[in-house]
Order: C-alpha cells, then sequence, then structure tokens
C-alpha cells in the first residue's frame, strides 16, 4: 500500500485551498452586487414608460407594416 506522505495543512488542498475558494466566491458576489446595483440606479433615473404601446392600440392592424410606430420604444 502507499502512503499518502504528501498531505500538508497549508497546501491547495488544505487551508489555503479553501480561503483562495471562499475569497473568489466572495470577489464574485460583490462584483454581482455592485453591477447589480448600478442596474437598479440606472433603471430608477430611466423608468419605463408604457403609454407609447398602450396608448394607440387600436390603430394596429393584424399584419401591416404601420405597426413599427406602435412598438416598443426607449424611454429617451
Amino acid at each position: 500500500m502507499a502512503e499518502n506522505a504528501r498531505r500538508g495543512l497549508f497546501t491547495l488542498s488544505g487551508i489555503s485551498g479553501m480561503l483562495i475558494a471562499t475569497v473568489l466566491l466572495l470577489t464574485i458576489l460583490a462584483g454581482l452586487t455592485f453591477w447589480g446595483l448600478l442596474v437598479q440606479q440606472g433603471s430608477a433615473q430611466n423608468p419605463y414608460d408604457p403609454t407609447p404601446i398602450t396608448s394607440s392600440l387600436d390603430n394596429v392592424q393584424m399584419n401591416s407594416v404601420d405597426n413599427a410606430q406602435h412598438a416598443f420604444k426607449d424611454a429617451n
């Protein structure tokens, strides 16, 4: 039988590896949280306005090129 004599407390399979993985996961979590906050702030500054699509749906034809004017439009 071969013994596993290369065990170490501070190797990548020990405490050091666990700390590296934990720091990496927390960094990813912080980055995604920050990115989400930026997206939320951007959406708060530029809210969705449904009036271009709901204001004049009476003129929408079933198959018409003119329906492009009733499509979703950017808020700005």
